[in-house]
């Protein structure tokens, strides 16, 4: 009916304009005698067309722009941009709400292509329509009514050079975006990590760096993990990499973000999600060489205002360990600390790690109207492992009452699940000046995990393989519980074009429960609880936070000033001990300021300085000793005081045609009080002298560093990606009595290469390289549970260099390139061998491991639909009775 109306009014338009158009002037002239003034033709237009190369396939992601040949403002001719668009998978584009009765051009251009321009215009025309039988009149009442679509057909772009016609050239987004608080890159044509999970895809990003067991750093720290700008309780190694669209690399976040988590940055990853017109899809399989599947179905509709998203993944794992380690101990004696016992390690290990885990996503957009948006999102994952860990161990001990070397078999099986629950609600609201908006979230993300492992030592009565002399048995079992809830609304007022204000409040709220216990087989063949390895607690920690940003500009100058008020509190009990832990901390100002400068030829300068906090968490403060690991005993610092960093970045960036870009940035971290490991010597309740790994507040630290990152289109067929990252590090140890570790300048290098060979087939290598550095500070921050480590952790010591090489080929086949193959190796050259060497005044250590060298996976994926289910509205509307009026809508 809306549309019938639209065609009334057209008709009854253009009568009147040829009632008011005098004899000898058809439409008349404004000012001429009778004829009055022209009313501007109505935009009910429609142009589509289809692109193409020489030899007929498709070009996607073409830029099309539509132009007016005439300015409507003067009159004078001069063309006009309107409107502008990429093309779709299968080459096609299609513009709507076109004036008529006008001259328009179509301008299409892809790199690698001459630009052609299509003229056209819009003229009203009878719609063509059979005769209809003698004695009858049409299938329409009322006749037929004017076409006012356009076909433009398929239009062929030409190659701009005659060198690599058999190559397939298509458009892409930029595999970099700069912001003024962000880093942005396009992971979704990441190659190298097909079937891998959110671990490989970070392998790929510049500045991030990803350790052997998937932890991950931002410029020699960890950075808060988000999904979808919201706190997630899912790990890296839990989202599948084919979910992944983008990562946004925050190094130093506005005020807009949370102060808390020291500066570390963070790293945001959006999941993709579809919203174009019709519905699409796409499925994959595959495997890799340790035998371990991988399967992956997505599909979005929309109609109208409903948008609708489903992604299933299943990701198997069977992974492969190896590594060694040798310790020097130097521990005194329980009644004369004058004597120091020594004993000296030696450790062999072989773990393997079977299992799988489930990811389905599901999402809805509403778009009520125009202006509001309302969507929902839940994420669930299961999983389920079973590591099995082999260790092969000599202990020499040398002390005074004589020297002893004993031989020892380990064996841990465990079982590992969890259930991960998320949910995501919004709502959007634009107002009617441009720019103008409301949003308000609520987030929520729940684990449920289940842990319990077994450990059978076999000790030898001489060397290894002679007979076994006694056999203990260890078991632990174990559950966490960690929710997170989120609520979060923010408002956004432009107040010109250069100047808007945004403000938002946020309550953030976590919950943690968690229950360890460890039992030992006794003499009756019972497993009998041991009490003092008890570990039983829950946690409660909510911050409270609220910002304003004023952003404005003046030619092309541009500055953001923030600022952000946190307040915080947690609660905490030992169940097993009846011990209560309550702190609050007041409310802290968080300023921010970004400043940023535009010259000419694509360059920009930006400045950006902000203060954040990191406060100390709850393992890290209860006066607990946990004796649940005795190679890693804990105990919290009830003394330990926030820390808080002043970050410093000065970025400079250069653009050139083709995507080619050139991001320098020199950074500069301050930190007051750090929290850093402190390890100390003490006695267990068995009377035996042990380490003790602690907290305390280190005087201060500082990181100092400069950063490359470069994305060059060298040919239409290679495109290459490089970061590199210089740093220096320096914590100052003096107040904790013991020497400060070395200040050392290392480097980070990432490369990412990519070519574009004839027959539809992509190679992509990815190297890096890091120098010899320091040990990282607070590590596995995000961990639940005790740390299940089987080595010392400490501040003082360095990780050797270390590098490795992954590739990729991709081939591409069937109609529209839908259908993929890629075939792709982790670290060819087994060279990513992590090696470290850490030392206090009780020990040193080297360690090193390697894991799953030369991995082989194989993928194959296959995409549909993309169709516009506007098309079979105007079909069904054809067959209803309506021919002639659905015939004037319709191609």
């Amino acid at each position: 009916m809306r549309k019938l109306a639209t065609i009334f009014a057209l008709s009854f338009f253009m009568l009147t304009a040829q009632a008011q158009a005098p004899g000898g002037q058809p439409g008349g002239k404004p000012g001429a005698p009778g004829g009055g003034q022209r009313q501007a033709p109505p935009s009910i237009g429609r142009a589509y067309g289809k692109v193409t190369d020489s030899t007929g396939q498709p070009i996607q992601a073409t830029a099309v722009v539509l132009k007016s040949t005439v300015d409507p403002s003067t009159k004078k001719k001069k063309l006009v941009l309107l409107k502008g668009m990429d093309t779709k998978a299968n080459g096609e584009f299609d513009f709507e709400d076109l004036p008529i009765v006008a001259q328009l051009v179509v301008r299409i251009s892809a790199t690698g292509y001459k630009t052609q321009d299509v003229p056209f215009s819009i003229m009203p025309a009878q719609a063509a329509a059979a005769p209809a039988p003698a004695g009858q009149s049409g299938g329409n009442p009322m006749g037929n009514l004017p076409s006012f679509e356009k076909d433009l057909g398929i239009v062929k772009l030409n190659l701009d050079v005659a060198q690599l016609a058999a190559a397939t050239v298509t458009g892409k987004t930029p595999p970099m975006k700069l912001e003024l608080d962000k880093k942005v890159f396009n992971v979704a044509q990441n190659i190298v990590s097909a079937g891998g999970t959110g671990v490989d895809v970070m392998r790929n990003v510049p500045s991030v760096n990803v350790d052997i067991d998937g932890n991950v750093t931002l410029r020699g720290s960890t950075p808060t993990i988000f999904i979808d700008g919201r706190p997630t309780t899912l790990t890296l190694d839990e989202i599948p990499a084919d979910a992944i669209e983008s990562v946004e690399v925050m190094t130093n976040p506005s005020a807009k973000y949370d102060a808390s988590g020291g500066g570390a940055g963070i790293l945001n990853i959006i999941l993709k999600k579809n919203r174009k017109q019709g519905y699409n899809g796409s499925l994959s399989a595959g495997f890799d060489s340790h035998g371990a599947p991988n399967a992956l179905a997505g599909l979005n509709l929309r109609q109208g205002k409903i948008n609708f998203t489903l992604n299933a993944l299943y990701n198997g794992l069977d992974s492969k360990t190896v590594g060694n380690t040798d310790r020097y101990s130097y521990l005194p004696e329980v009644d004369n600390a004058n004597i120091i016992d020594t004993t000296h390690l030696l450790q062999g290990d072989v773990q393997r790690n079977k299992g799988h885990f489930n990811f389905e996503q599901i999402g809805a957009d509403w778009f009520v109207s125009n202006k509001t948006t309302l969507s929902a999102a839940y994420i669930r994952v299961d999983g389920s492992f079973k590591p099995a860990d082999v260790s092969q161990i000599r202990a020499d001990t040398l002390s005074y009452l004589g020297n002893s070397t004993t031989y020892s078999d380990r064996f841990a099986n465990s079982n590992r699940t969890f259930h991960v629950n998320g949910g995501q609600a919004g709502m959007k609201h634009t107002f009617d000046k441009k720019g103008e908006e409301w949003t308000a979230d609520f987030s929520y993300f729940g684990v449920n995990a289940d842990l319990s492992s077994l450990y059978t030592t076999n000790y030898f009565s001489g060397q290894p393989g002679t007979s076994i002399a006694a056999t203990t048995y260890q078991r632990t079992e174990g559950t966490a519980a960690p929710h997170f809830y989120t609520i979060q609304t923010d408002y956004t007022n432009p107040l010109s074009d250069k100047t808007k204000l945004e403000a938002g409040l946020r309550a953030s709220i976590q919950h943690l429960s968690n229950y360890n216990e460890t039992d030992t087989l006794n003499a009756k063949n019972e497993f009998v609880n041991d009490q003092l390895v008890l570990s039983d607690y829950n946690s409660d920690n909510q911050v409270y936070a609220a910002y304003v940003n004023f952003t404005s500009g003046i030619k092309n100058f541009g500055y953001a000033i923030g600022l952000r008020a946190e307040s915080s509190r947690y609660t905490g009990n030992l169940v097993n001990t009846g011990q209560t832990f309550k702190n609050t901390y007041p409310v802290s100002l968080f300023p921010s300021i970004f400043l940023s400068q535009k010259f000419k030829h694509d360059q920009e300068l930006q400045l950006s300085v902000t203060r954040k906090i990191n406060r100390p968490s709850f393992f890290q403060l209860i006066p607990y000793t946990d004796y649940s690991d005795s190679l890693n005993i804990t105990r919290g610092n009830p003394d330990l005081v926030p820390e808080f960093t002043y970050n410093s970045e000065l970025s400079y960036m250069k653009t050139w045609p083709h995507n080619n870009t050139l991001l320098f940035s020199a950074y500069y971290k301050y930190t007051s009080n750090l929290i850093t490991r402190y390890q100390d010597s003490g006695t267990n309740p068995a009377g035996k002298s042990v380490l003790i790994n602690t907290y305390e507040n280190a005087n201060n630290a500082y990181t100092v560093g400069g950063e490359l990152t470069s994305t060059n289109t060298l040919t239409k067929w290679w495109d290459i990606t490089l970061n590199i990252n210089v740093y220096n590090g320096h914590i100052n140890t003096k107040n904790l009595n013991e020497p400060s570790q070395p200040a050392l300048w290392s480097y980070f290098g990432k490369f990412n290469s990519n070519f574009k060979l004839p027959w539809n087939v992509t190679i992509q290598l990815t190297a890096i390289y890091q120098s010899k550095t320091n040990l990282p500070v607070n590590t596995n921050q995000n961990q639940f549970g005790p740390p299940n480590s089987t080595t010392q952790s400490s501040s003082q010591g360095y990780i050797k260099p270390f590098g490795g090489i992954d590739l990729a080929v991709k081939k591409t086949f069937l109609k529209n390139q839908a259908a993929s193959i890629t075939a792709s190796m982790s670290d060819i050259f087994r060279t990513r061998w992590s090696d470290q060497y850490s030392t206090s005044e009780f020990f040193a250590q080297e360690y090193d491991r390697l894991k799953d060298p030369q991995l082989f996976r194989l993928v194959f994926a296959y995409r549909f639909g993309k169709m516009d289910l506007n098309l079979f509205k105007r079909k069904d509307m054809n067959s209803s009775g309506m021919q002639d009026a659905g015939g004037a809508m319709q191609q």
